[in-house]
């Protein structure tokens, strides 16, 4: 087997390609008036850059939060923009019609629904979001970190530990993690690696 050549140029622009979905999605949904929120990866990162931009992580796909009464209509406003939709799962993943890939594509959560049945919580609503500088709606940190705790992926863990690094979960924060949850902050504190003086909680 030949061994692939390591590209840099291919990372940028994967980064590019979020970046430019994020505005077309942001913009489309805004222009629509349906109310959405930027989650998970990308809604981390955008906070950990108010902090240190060069710790931000790269992410593959976007995850955005919607309501489930309207992941109708946001078909209609994605599909002339060259959005389809994959059958993969419910909710749905708009895919680009182009680059038809469901791993790279805007994965959908419904707001105050499970994600999975044995979930602690419900995802936030679509309301518990800032606009973020470049315009888009960004769901607030408590939420994310409650849905970071929720699923605790590996990758979810390793958001967690990023927004520790830049002092963004602080013994502030976590006093308003509900109790079922705070023993995985816990894990997520005493398990990374630290530089500084770890919050305590």
């Amino acid at each position: 087997m030949v061994q692939p050549t390591p590209s840099i140029e291919r990372q940028f622009r994967a980064v590019e390609r979020i970046e430019r979905l994020l505005e077309i999605v942001s913009s489309a949904l805004d222009g629509a008036g349906i109310p959405d929120a930027v989650i998970e990866g990308n809604a981390a990162a955008t906070w950990v850059a108010t902090r240190d931009a060069v710790a931000v992580r790269a992410t593959k796909d976007l995850d955005v939060l919607l309501r489930r009464n309207d992941i109708e209509r946001v078909e209609g406003v994605l599909a002339p923009l060259g959005f389809i939709s994959a059958d993969v799962k419910a909710p749905p993943v708009f895919m680009e019609a182009s680059d038809p890939l469901p791993n790279q594509g805007i994965h959908v959560i419904v707001s105050n629904e499970k994600v999975r049945a044995h979930s602690h919580f419900a995802a936030p609503d679509v309301q518990a979001a800032l606009r973020s500088r470049s315009g888009d709606m960004v769901v607030e940190l408590l939420p994310l970190v409650i849905m970071k705790l929720n699923a605790f992926r590996r990758h979810d863990q390793v958001y967690l530990e990023d927004l520790f690094r830049v002092g963004l979960i602080d013994a502030k924060l976590a006093a308003q993690v509900p109790s079922v949850l705070l023993g995985r902050l816990r894990h997520v504190r005493d398990t990374m690696e630290w530089f500084t003086e770890p919050p305590k909680f």
